[in-house]
């Protein structure tokens, strides 16, 4: 059974090359959202076995998102993304329960290898 997951980013493009990464690994896209708010909204009926989220986006960034899922499900496995430069952040986003991170731009087998970490 493919691994499902759950792409969130604001740029239409990104959730498109994320899409096409993940789907060409095998992986099962079961859900899209373009900021955080969406994902928790979405997140208790898709149940995805992974998130990938960017860590920057409008109404509720990566971060925030991260915590409110990890509160909906303790076991929720997520996996942020973002560019270069956010050490604060990602500190930050380790205590909160991240799986793993991946920096932009994506490189499709760090996707596949963050995807599968998250997954175990």
């Amino acid at each position: 059974m493919a691994i499902r997951v759950m792409v969130v980013d604001d740029a239409l493009f990104m959730r498109t090359r994320l899409r096409e990464i993940l789907t060409e690994a095998g992986f099962d896209v079961a859900a899209e959202a373009e900021n955080g708010s969406q994902a928790v909204e979405r997140y208790p009926a898709v149940k995805p076995d992974v998130v990938v989220m960017d860590m920057t986006m409008p109404v509720m960034d990566g971060l925030t998102a991260l915590k409110e899922i990890r509160a909906l499900d303790p076991d929720a496995r997520v996996v942020l993304c973002s560019a270069m430069g956010q050490q604060r952040l990602v500190m930050e986003a380790t205590q909160a329960g991240v799986r793993d991170y991946i920096t932009k731009p994506f490189q499709a087998q760090r996707v596949v290898d963050g995807v599968i970490r998250a997954a175990s």
